[in-house]
């Protein structure tokens, strides 16, 4: 008797927790560990004075953070977070404001706050807040979700007034969260004519912003090779020593690597690329670990991309978690493939890490609450992977209509 109740506990705890995605996440903070002690070993001995281990013990502690984070909101019901999601958008809306007024600038950015010593970037809150109540609005609103007025205007105040704060001073990732919204926006059966009609106008003001801004059409220009923009001197932009340094830097480290790379610590344009093990985290892997090393890494992020949504968001047992799901998969799996992509030359150089991977401190505790809910999304989700509970409740209320 005690052994059939045993094994009933096991057979719910393995249904209910998405092991794979688990361990996919801890793959990718595993690949942290020893990529960031490789990449920054070099340049804080010989540019910054201290110890080869300074990044590493850092970087331990924060994605230990990020773990304990991630433990705490597997723990907590999803639906419980819908009840604070405004509350939790507004503040962090707040510290956006915030930073506009008192930030600090680092890398030409005004991004951070600082709280007793330490360096805190609201972007990294805003966006999990903003799916988090976008998800609530489109579980409220799918009765009349196709109503202009009702659904969709409401949701576009929310969506505006959050990436216009986070774009003036990072495009990049105001257009990762567009991107994510988006999705759950389409998932949630919003039209697709109102969605194609902002997504139009977020790139006309997202041109037009890199127009106001040198030093991101800059990059712009240096990425496509054409003089596009009439505040930017030609001689900077087209010479390699200077707006298209760090991306001829990394294509060198992606094409050293060749097949099966230099080997562990052995990179060589980790000297010469600024910041390796955040932003160009992705180069350093693929110059020491090869073409091979770079495509098990692209490999987790697939595999979180499929467990995500056909696991976590297709399984969740209601359109809230459905959805939340679904940006948050979203949301992680682009920052992956930006970083990649900016790496090897396929995306202008945009600044953005890669999760759980590149050095960080608020981004990584960031990654690990939003990792965290979707556990808890997957360890609510009803009968079989794949159940039908989200999709047969959207399928009522649209036969309500």
């Amino acid at each position: 008797m005690l052994s059939s109740l045993s094994h009933s506990i096991q057979h719910t705890l393995a249904r209910r927790t998405d092991r794979w995605f688990l361990l996919t996440v801890f793959a990718l903070a595993a690949t942290s560990v020893f990529t960031v002690f490789s990449a920054s070993a070099y340049l804080v001995e010989t540019k910054m004075g201290g110890a080869a281990d300074a990044f590493l013990f850092r970087q331990l502690l924060r994605v230990g953070a990020a773990l304990v984070v991630m433990g705490v909101a597997s723990m907590i019901d999803y639906r419980w977070l819908a009840k604070g999601s405004l509350a939790f958008l507004v503040v962090a809306i707040g510290l956006l404001v915030a930073v506009q007024i008192a930030g600090e600038a680092s890398g030409g950015a005004q991004r951070w706050l600082d709280f007793a010593g330490v360096s805190v970037q609201p972007s990294d809150l805003a966006k999990a807040a903003l799916i988090l109540h976008i998800a609530k609005l489109l579980a409220q609103k799918q009765a009349y979700i196709q109503d202009f007025a009702r659904a969709y205007v409401p949701l576009v105040l929310w969506i505006g007034l959050t990436l216009a704060l986070i774009g003036m001073e990072d495009l990049s990732t105001a257009l990762i969260v567009f991107c994510a919204v988006g999705a759950m926006c389409l998932i949630g059966r919003v039209r697709l004519l109102h969605l194609s009609g902002t997504g139009a106008l977020v790139l006309v003001l997202a041109f037009a912003f890199l127009a106001s801004s040198p030093e991101r059409a800059k990059r712009l220009e240096a990425w496509t090779g054409v003089k596009m923009f009439s505040n930017t001197e030609e001689a900077e932009v087209f010479d390699d020593q200077a707006e298209g340094y760090q991306a001829r830097q990394a294509r060198i480290a992606v094409a050293v690597g060749g097949l099966t790379g230099v080997g562990p610590g052995k990179s060589v344009q980790r000297d010469f690329l600024p910041a390796p093990y955040n932003d160009f985290i992705f180069a350093i892997i693929a110059e020491e670990y090869g073409l091979l090393g770079a495509t098990v890494l692209l490999a987790l992020f697939f595999a979180l991309l499929f467990r995500g949504f056909l696991r976590i968001a297709r399984g969740a047992p209601d359109p809230f978690g459905l959805f939340l799901a679904a940006g948050l998969t979203t949301a992680l799996v682009l920052y992956g493939f930006v970083n990649a992509g900016v790496a090897s030359g396929l995306l202008p150089v945009t600044g953005l890490p890669m999760p759980f991977v590149s050095y960080g401190g608020s981004s990584t505790v960031a990654t690990g609450l939003m990792v965290g809910i979707l556990l808890n999304v997957a360890r609510h989700s009803v009968g079989t992977p794949g159940g039908t509970t989200a999709r047969a409740s959207l399928a009522k209320r649209r036969g309500s209509r």
